[in-house]
């Protein structure tokens, strides 16, 4: 009996302890699984705090991309702007320059229709072109009394024209002054200046101010026309007067100067 007793209880020792060991391996083999799984929530975790952080620096990068593209917007809305401005300021300019043309065209329309002079627009500048033989005879500077009646006309259309500069330019063919005459004009270049700076002097009398005219001569090197025909040669006997924007005449100064 004691002997059966003890076999049991060495059996029942043996169970326990075996069953202890088992238990042991067990909590182990979790304890590393459960390790396991808490480094790799933790790698997870650190992935999602780099995402996050590249998620928030793109998401500024957008930021300034956005305010970028807003002042771009802005500018190119100014520009816009200021172009419409622009685009009306030409506008008026343009629509001011045909009725001063028109203006100038029907005050003098006896005159155009005689043939005494023509009258030509440009871009920013109008044209009075005057035939020379109603104005000077042959080689000469003088006035005639003719020439005077138009050239009051002229100037009483022109004074109201308070925003120009007036440029008045002589202009003659290629022939050769003649030899009697070259004492006073040794060449054509002293000729067409002597005419503009007369028309000039007598437009002052008319009641323009001086400061806003300018007289010049180009003599025969600005032709209209070719000087090989006697109409050609006409043509380009011709004094020019020219109403110049004041913007314009200023920016032609400070490139001449």
């Amino acid at each position: 009996m004691n002997r059966q007793l003890r076999i049991a209880i060495v059996v029942l020792a043996a169970g326990f302890i075996a069953t202890g060991c088992v238990s042991t391996s067990t909590l182990k083999k979790m304890e590393a699984e459960k390790d396991k799984e808490i480094t790799t929530l933790q790698q997870q975790k650190t992935a999602l705090e780099q995402q996050k952080s590249a998620l928030e620096q793109d998401n500024n990068a957008l930021k300034q991309q956005s305010a970028a593209q807003e002042q771009k917007n802005t500018a190119m809305q100014q520009q816009v702007g200021s172009l419409e401005q622009q685009k009306a300021s030409l506008l008026v300019a343009s629509q001011q320059r045909q009725q001063q043309y028109d203006a100038l065209v029907q005050g003098l329309s006896k005159e155009v229709e005689k043939g005494q002079l023509q009258v030509r627009q440009y871009q920013n500048m109008l044209a009075v072109d005057l035939a020379e033989q109603i104005f000077f005879d042959s080689g000469r500077a003088t006035l005639k009394a003719a020439g005077k009646d138009v050239l009051k006309k002229v100037g009483e259309a022109l004074k109201s024209y308070e925003n120009k500069v007036i440029r008045v330019v002589g202009h003659t063919d290629n022939v050769p002054v003649a030899k009697s005459l070259q004492g006073t004009f040794p060449t054509n270049w002293e000729l067409s200046v002597a005419r503009a700076t007369n028309v000039v002097r007598y437009l002052q009398e008319v009641g323009i101010p001086p400061q806003r005219m300018t007289p010049g001569g180009r003599g025969e090197y600005d032709p209209v026309a070719p000087n090989d025909t006697a109409e050609g040669r006409k043509k380009n006997r011709r004094i020019e007067i020219l109403l110049i924007d004041q913007s314009l005449a200023n920016e032609m100064t400070r490139q001449t100067n």
